[in-house]
């Protein structure tokens, strides 16, 4: 099963490529920038097509944009609804071989991981065709945590954010560059990443407190009140929504049962989520 959706997931990246530029991004065979690499696959498409939304997920400790692209439970539903599907590859950290990224504002040394990304997407533009305005940025972990410092330092830069177990680490950013569309999805019983977070041992760093990074994006989202507007526990997540707030913002808190995970029904929530922020013109083909 595995190897036949690897196969055509090979297929749809290659068909894509509607230029001189070659085909990459399958499992093996990464597209390579002079600032790092990454994997990426997507739906057949002409260039008389429409440019097609992203989404681009920032893979956890030591994991890979190869990893990332096999967890079927994430790429499947991007690929029905229509999305290129973007692994980065993180860099070796200093002083660690296992991969990872750069977000902590007092880490000086390794890869400015803004540039990077704006360097696959210019990429990804050319080969997959893909939609710069339509990008949701997501990440596990510390991709999660990636994501919630992007958003800080460019809110405007894509779309929308939705990072799944990965906030803020200590100190906490006083304030950021504006505004967001955020949906932050996290465990009731992570115990690697708490919700009110923790040190890690020796190490003397300290992952944030998710609720005390909410309540800076509810005053940088300009929201009315501290209480969540909605509540929605029919489903897997307990969703908590803040709608009181600033026109062209969107703030979410999405919890689930589980521990320090992906769960399985977390892309077609986060799509939809996406979709109510930005409707989709062209239907998935």
């Amino acid at each position: 099963m595995i190897a036949m959706r690897w196969a055509t997931a090979f297929l749809l990246s290659s068909l894509c490529v509607a230029s001189p530029v070659a085909a990459c991004g399958a499992m093996n065979d990464p597209c390579v920038l002079p600032s790092g690499s990454y994997h990426a696959v997507g739906p057949a498409w002409k260039q008389s097509d429409p440019p097609l939304p992203a989404i681009v997920h920032f893979h956890g400790a030591g994991g890979s944009g190869t990893g990332v692209l096999d967890e079927q439970q994430m790429v499947d539903p991007a690929l029905a609804r229509g999305y290129v599907f973007i692994g980065p590859n993180g860099a070796e950290r200093p002083g660690n071989r296992r991969s990872g990224w750069r977000f902590r504002p007092q880490d000086t040394e390794g890869r400015d991981e803004l540039a990077f990304i704006r360097d696959v997407l210019t990429d990804a533009e050319t080969r997959f065709h893909i939609d710069r305005s339509r990008v949701l940025l997501t990440g596990f972990s510390i991709g999660g945590s990636l994501v919630w410092y992007l958003a800080c330092h460019a809110p405007n830069e894509f779309a929308a954010y939705a990072p799944v177990s990965g906030g803020f680490w200590v100190p906490q950013p006083e304030t950021c560059a504006g505004p967001v569309k955020m949906l932050h999805t996290h465990g009731w019983i992570d115990r690697t990443v708490p919700l009110e977070g923790r040190p890690l041992g020796n190490l003397g760093i300290q992952q944030g407190d998710i609720f005390q990074g909410l309540q800076l994006w509810r005053k940088l989202n300009g929201c009315a009140a501290v209480r969540p507007d909605e509540f929605d526990t029919s489903g897997v997540f307990w969703r908590r929504r803040w709608t009181t707030c600033a026109p062209g913002t969107a703030l979410e808190l999405a919890l689930h049962k589980g521990g320090h995970e992906m769960m399985d029904e977390w892309m077609p929530m986060a799509i939809d989520w996406f979709e109510k922020q930005y409707p989709r013109i062209h239907a998935a083909r």
